[in-house]
This record gives structure tokens, sequence and C-alpha cells, in this order.
């Protein structure tokens, strides 16, 4: 496993939202910008906050939610979502540019 650094995390992140298959049900994450992020999870609960990437990751803070860092590691054909234990969360199954879920709104 490879996990994506800043410049790579930059390009695949900002201004996209990344379908997530969360076991068979879909998450969206659309990330509107630098700092500001918009996620919808399988059971319709919405969150939006604030993100930072980092080095090797992110750091997202929801407002009126949890706050958390995740590491987004590259296999071939794959990219799977990691919390700050280690544990795979998700898979990308899509990338999408702009704000394909209506996050934002």
């Amino acid at each position: 496993m490879t996990i994506l650094n800043k410049d790579t995390l930059a390009i695949i992140m900002v201004g996209t939202t990344h379908v997530i298959d969360m076991g068979g049900k879909s998450a969206f994450l659309h990330y509107e910008n630098a700092d500001s992020a918009h996620m919808l999870l399988p059971d319709g609960t919405r969150f939006h906050g604030v993100w930072t990437l980092l080095d090797d990751g992110y750091k997202v803070d929801w407002t009126d939610g949890p706050s958390g860092a995740w590491k987004l590691h590259h296999t071939p054909g794959a990219i799977d979502y990691v919390d700050a234990t280690g544990a795979t969360r998700g898979r990308i199954s899509r990338i999408d540019f702009g704000d394909s879920a209506r996050l934002a709104v």
C-alpha cells in the first residue's frame, strides 16, 4: 500500500466529490475548496465542516459532529479511506468533478 501524499491529495480532492463504498452502501464526500467539506452518510446523516490537508492525509472537523484524521491508501486499482487507528473504512468507487451529490447546498 502507498499512502497518498499532500500533493496527490490536493489533485484528487479539492473541487471533487468522492463516492465511497461502505460495505455495499455509498457515502458522498464533497471537498468544496481547500477548507470546506460536506458529507452524506448512507443513513442520510449530513455533515458540513472544515478540512485541512496534512503531509500524509487530512483532518476534518465537522460542525456538530466528530473530528478525525484520515489517510488514503492506494493499491493497484483501488484507493481506500483509512482512519486514525489504521482501519479501512471504505473504498472510493468513483471521483466526480464538482458537487455531483449537491452537498454544499
